[in-house]
Formats: structure tokens, C-alpha cells, sequence
């Protein structure tokens, strides 16, 4: 038909619209036995052809061009090989805003916002101390739970803490994209090692993942997610005894650390939260799953 370009690969057979061609990639994904075929079938066509959602079924019966062929098929490859959607498309969702991911950094679950639920409840239940609020952020890779946080809380100054500067780098970019850059700082070192106090709020999303347990993972994670940010040593708690004592010293009096915890942790995590002589005063938050994923504590004044 004059006119119309029509691109038809191996692998996208079924037909070159675009409408077809997600079909074609779902059905891909799910022989591969990828969870969710349909969904990132749909991202990454929408991707592939910068269209969002609206765009795909506006446009589902346009033909693709052979370089948006090329591109889809590239996509399709990587994730036929475990590669998650986000590490393909480079930038995740959290908390409603749009973090760049690179090597060095996690990709952002939403069992972490349970972290950020949670310190947003405390936090909003003191009363206002008449000074800047204060918060670190120890481990931060992408600076997600840091950058929530101060969407959220307009007038806090917060700080991220990573051993990895291509972290902090990719952390930077997200608070310059975010309009954030001027309350958030970025420092490499080890846990808190290098901050100085007080500060009113310390999260962390800590390595929590037992040495041993690391290649039982799924491969999206266990190939793809930096083991920096996964190995908790070999009971999974070295980053909560070190991170917890620094966490500590730093709160001001009053101030809230709040920690995401591995399936069974959390009363592990409360016990070392005691022993450096902080105040457990309320149960841990699930997150959708059932699972106590976020645990708090306060120092208490002297």
C-alpha cells in the first residue's frame, strides 16, 4: 500500500501495528515466564515509540517504523533475558516522581515507600521545634525515600549518605530533575560516618540480604542489582549494627529513626535499636504484603 511503512521483523510476525506488536511481545514475555507480560509489554512499546498510555491507544493501529522496530526488538531481547523494565528504560517510579536508576543504585520497590509512609506519620505527629527540619538518608543510591521525603516536607533540609560516587551522582541528578537541589546535599562514606547532628528524621534502606541467600534471588535482582547495596554479611544484620549506634548519636533529642527491615527482621532490628538506647513506641509498618517492612524508633530526651 503506497504510503505506509510497514516493518516486519522475525519477531514481531503477528503484524506491524503497534497495537500488534505489544500483543506479539506479551505473548513473548509470557512463554519466557516473565510476571507480568502485559504491563511491560506495554511500557516497553510505550517506550520504544515514546508514547504514553493515552498515545498507544490513540495511535494502536499506526504502523511501527523500522526504527522503532529496531528499538522495540532491542528492549524485547533484554528483558527476554531478565533484564528488569526499569534497568532497560533507566528511571522508576517512586512515589509518584520519576528517579533515575544507573548501575550503582537499586531500583526503587514499593515496599521501600512503607519507609517513607511511615516516617511521614511520625514525623507529622510532632510538633513543630521552630527550626528547619533535618533528615539523612544513610545508603541513599538513587536518593529516592531522601528525595520523597522533601516532596513532601516543603521546608526540611535533607543529606544522603552512599559509599558509591556513581550513586551520588545519579542521587544529585534525580534532587536537580526533582527542583530539590537546594535542600539536598550528597556525602560519600561509610553509613554516618562522615554526618554531624542533629538531626530530626535518619532513614535507611540498608543491605539486608544474608551473603548466603544473595544467589537464591531472582535474577532481575541478583544480576542486576549492585550486591553493594544487597549483601547484609552473613546474617544480614551487619549494615543495622553499624548504621543503628552512628544513627544514634546523630538524632537530636526527640528524633526518629525509621529502617526498612528483610522478611523476619524487624524484631532483630528492634532489639538493636534498644541496645543503643533507643525508645520502641509502636509496632512495625506492613507493607501490602503483610510484611513488617518499616521499623522505628525515637531517642528519647536525657
Amino acid at each position: 500500500m503506497p504510503g505506509r511503512t510497514v516493518p516486519l521483523t522475525a519477531d514481531f510476525d503477528s503484524g506491524p501495528s503497534i497495537e500488534r506488536a505489544r500483543r506479539a511481545l506479551a505473548a513473548r514475555l509470557q512463554a519466557a515466564g516473565i510476571e507480568d507480560p502485559s504491563l511491560d509489554a506495554r511500557l516497553l512499546v510505550g517506550a520504544a515509540l515514546g508514547l504514553d498510555l493515552t498515545g498507544l491507544v490513540v495511535q494502536a493501529e499506526r504502523y511501527l517504523t523500522p526504527e522503532e522496530a529496531v528499538r522495540l526488538e532491542g528492549y524485547a531481547k533484554r528483558r527476554l533475558a531478565h533484564e528488569p523494565v526499569a534497568r532497560i528504560l533507566g528511571v522508576r517510579e517512586f512515589w509518584g516522581l520519576p528517579f533515575r536508576l544507573s548501575e550503582a543504585t537499586l531500583v526503587p520497590r514499593p515496599d521501600t515507600e512503607t519507609v517513607v509512609e511511615l516516617a511521614l506519620e511520625i514525623f507529622r505527629e510532632r510538633a513543630n521545634a521552630g527550626r528547619r527540619p533535618r533528615i539523612a538518608d544513610i545508603g541513599t543510591g538513587s536518593g529516592a525515600i531522601l528525595l520523597a521525603l522533601l516532596h513532601e516536607i516543603p521546608d526540611a533540609f535533607g543529606v544522603g549518605t552512599d559509599l558509591s560516587l556513581t550513586a551520588l551522582h545519579t542521587a544529585r541528578g534525580n534532587a536537580a530533575a526533582l527542583g530539590l537541589s537546594d535542600r539536598a546535599g550528597f556525602v560519600a562514606c561509610s553509613y554516618a560516618a562522615a554526618l554531624r547532628g542533629p538531626f530530626d528524621l535518619i532513614v535507611s534502606n540498608p543491605p539486608y540480604i544474608p551473603a548466603g541467600e544473595i544467589p537464591k534471588l531472582s535474577i532481575e535482582v541478583r544480576e542486576h542489582d549492585p550486591h553493594l547495596a544487597l549483601d547484609g554479611g552473613n546474617d544480614g544484620y551487619d549494615a543495622y549494627r553499624a548504621l543503628i549506634p552512628q544513627a544514634a548519636e546523630r538524632l537530636a533529642p526527640g528524633g526518629i529513626l525509621v529502617v526498612e527491615a528483610g522478611r523476619g527482621q524487624a524484631g532483630d532490628i528492634e532489639t538493636l535499636m534498644a541496645a543503643a538506647a533507643l525508645s520502641i513506641d509502636r509496632p512495625p509498618k506492613t507493607d501490602l504484603a503483610g510484611i513488617p517492612r518499616a521499623v522505628s524508633a525515637r531517642k528519647m530526651p536525657p
